[in-house]
């Protein structure tokens, strides 16, 4: 059986870690690669670095970003944000990424998806998909949560998956930052849809809401940011408590 991954996220914008609720009301939440420091010395499985607010005039400052962060730890290392070419790529692995997320350029060219997976593998591409549960179904939202699309999430995932990404990255938009518990509803729905690894991304607040999103979600992985940037859950903690509920992770 695989293990389950724990992930934390770091939401980097102007070079600082962030952290909102529902994707708005942004606080600060310390250095990135201080925090990419100890959680890597401190159990987690992989880390996820997303460039919230990212624009092609500062993607050089990113990549520089991403690689003090690379020499610094020595666990799987997720880069997204902005990225809409094979030279974003090309940038972002030279620098020390181990995979990359596209979101609204996956969307926007869904062709992006199977150049990536061709050029680079499809384990080396995740797409990251923003969703909201509104008129009874949930929605593939676009540029950080601003523009919604009619596209249905279920349906998003498996399109990406069928061009070629090695996993989803999902997060509720409703519970973003509420620590009221992932929403397991849609992330089952995507996890018993697709054949690559589900991420679940949004509303951690307790241990047991990473236990219930594995057993009732169904997610091969768990993201959560604040509830590890201000020490809230510790990583460690956080698995010895999955082991004590028959829950596979690496300790």
């Amino acid at each position: 059986m695989l293990t389950k991954r724990i992930i934390p996220c770091l939401d980097i914008k102007d070079g600082r870690t962030v952290k909102g609720v529902n994707f708005e009301n942004i606080r600060d939440a310390g250095d990135p690669v201080e925090l990419a420091i100890a959680y890597s010395a401190h159990g987690a499985d992989e880390l996820v670095f997303l460039d919230i607010s990212a624009t092609n005039e500062k993607r050089k400052t990113l990549s520089e970003l991403v690689s003090r962060i690379a020499k610094n730890i020595n666990i799987p290392f997720t880069v997204g944000g902005g990225i809409s070419s094979i030279d974003d790529v090309c940038l972002l692995l030279n620098a020390g990424a181990d995979k990359i997320s596209i979101n609204t350029a996956a969307f926007k060219n869904p062709q992006l998806i199977k150049e990536l997976a061709d050029r680079f593998g499809s384990q080396c591409v995740v797409v990251a998909i923003d969703t909201k549960y509104e008129n009874n179904d949930w929605y593939v939202y676009l540029n950080g949560g601003k523009v919604k699309t009619e596209m249905r999430a279920v349906d998003w995932a498996k399109m990406a998956v069928s061009l070629g990404c090695g996993e989803i990255l999902l997060t509720s938009m409703n519970n973003d930052g509420t620590k009221n518990g992932f929403s397991n509803d849609i992330i089952k729905l995507v996890s018993e849809s697709v054949n690559v690894p589900v991420i679940a991304s949004g509303g951690a607040g307790t241990m047991e809401h990473f236990k219930d999103t594995f057993v009732y979600g169904k997610a091969d992985a768990a993201l959560a940011a604040s509830v590890f940037h201000f020490n809230e859950i510790g990583i460690l903690d956080l698995k010895k408590y999955l082991k004590e509920q028959k829950i596979e992770v690496r300790i």
